[in-house]
């Protein structure tokens, strides 16, 4: 019976030493399989060109097994400093951030950096990110006012006045608002800019244009710094009626919503510049699943946005 436990006893033992090395090898194995986070940190959801960034950007990460988290800063400094701070807290891989203002967000990237998550700046550029995935911001207002003064050198005999719905409160975009207003004064010398004013969400669009139409009614045409803002001058003008054949409505990103109103029947949104926002999204969270599995570059690695305009025939 003694001889019997002996080896009973033994046999366990053994089979202990066998196993406690396959439970180990598992827990390894499922370590190495976690999940990587990636996030986006968006100046404002209000506008529709980050809504396809984000749908981009959500999408990439989906087919590349990671999960996306998505926070909104909702073009409120404090509160994007505020979210990347938690982000960084939360241990994310990579990070995706459209800056309100890069001033205030180089310092809080050091801060990423150093904790061994790859960064890269959308849009607007954050010169100490690894990445900047970006626009050039005057060659892009450039293309939006050739549209404006195409249109008014050749349906309105040269002569219009204009409304420019800015994007001037956020200090890189302020280089757009320029690059579309020195070109319609140049291409167009006989319009006259009678408003340029900060509008990057419909509701602003709106509120500006009906504004500024109760003083100057004879404007026909408007040019947005994105389609967002523009979107709302479009309503804004069908609303008040004004939205004659010979009105134009112009706007930038070419965003699904600007699409779709450009091919309303009568629609007098004629133009937008096409940067691609879905691909831009996608395109980013491919710069970050790079960072995090081959390392990070030693210098930050600039991608500039291709830029195409899009006119209602070529829909």
């Amino acid at each position: 019976m003694k001889r019997f436990l002996l080896i009973l006893v033994t046999v366990t033992m053994f089979s202990a030493l066998l196993v406690s090395p396959i439970f180990a090898s598992g827990e390894q194995e499922n370590e190495g399989e976690k999940k990587m986070k990636f996030a986006f940190s968006i100046m404002s959801l209000e506008n529709p060109y980050f809504i396809a960034v984000k749908e981009g950007f959500e999408d990439r990460c989906e087919e590349l097994g990671v999960e996306a988290v998505i926070v909104d800063a909702k073009y409120d400094v404090a509160k994007q400093v505020n979210d990347i701070e938690n982000l960084i807290m939360s241990q994310v891989d990579g990070m995706m951030i459209s800056p309100i203002d890069q001033n205030a967000l180089q310092s809080i990237v050091e801060t990423a950096k150093a904790a061994g998550i790859g960064v890269v700046s959308e849009a607007q550029p954050i010169d100490n990110a690894h990445g900047i995935y970006t626009i050039d911001e005057y060659q892009y207002g450039v293309a939006i006012g050739k549209n404006a003064a195409k249109w008014i050198n050749e349906k309105l005999g040269g002569t219009a006045e204009v409304i420019i719905i800015s994007q001037d409160n956020v200090e890189p975009v302020i280089q757009r608002g320029n690059g579309i207003q020195d070109t319609i004064e140049s291409l167009a010398p006989g319009a006259t800019i009678v408003a340029r004013q900060a509008g990057d969400s419909p509701e602003k669009g709106m509120k500006i244009v009906e504004s500024v139409l109760q003083n100057h009614p004879n404007v026909k045409v408007i040019t947005g710094n994105n389609d967002s803002g523009a979107l709302g001058g479009y309503e804004a003008v069908k609303a008040m009626g004004l939205d004659t054949p010979d009105f134009f409505v112009g706007g930038a990103d070419a965003t699904a919503e600007a699409l779709a109103k450009m091919q309303e029947p009568g629609s007098i949104y004629r133009a937008t510049v096409d940067i691609q926002p879905y691909y831009s999204g996608a395109y980013v969270a491919d710069m970050l699943y790079k960072y995090a599995t081959e390392g990070f570059p030693t210098e930050p690695e600039v991608v500039y946005m291709e830029m195409k305009t899009i006119w209602q025939e070529d829909l």
